[in-house]
């Protein structure tokens, strides 16, 4: 098992990702997804997120551990496709530690 902090391997996957777009779609499933748009990617992010849950709703470890690798991998292509980086995910994270869960979602309602 890899002990790689999580920030490197996302940010390496991405770089690789996003090295896809424009590609040839015939050799990289991530260069097919850019080609075919951002509805298509984000309808698959929501199909692995799907998979994520009836895998856990199964309480199928393994599979649980297949699925989050396949939802994390196409979030980081809408990421990728949105032009947003895995750094300003993981700053978003880090700036909403210890803050309550409550006050967030008071904090969303409100806009």
């Amino acid at each position: 098992m890899s002990s790689a902090p999580l920030d490197s391997v996302l940010d390496r996957l991405y770089g690789v990702v996003a090295s896809r777009r424009g590609g040839d779609p015939e050799l990289s499933h991530v260069a097919k997804l850019f080609r075919k748009g951002t509805p298509k990617i984000a309808k698959k992010v929501g199909e692995e997120a799907v998979e994520t849950v009836i895998a856990a709703m199964r309480g199928d470890r393994g599979e649980i551990v297949d699925e989050s690798a396949d939802l994390l991998f196409h979030l980081l292509v809408l990421w990728a496709d949105a032009g947003v980086t895995p750094a300003e995910v993981l700053a978003e994270l880090e700036r909403r530690e210890g803050i309550s869960g409550f006050d967030l979602k008071r904090k969303k309602l409100k806009r």
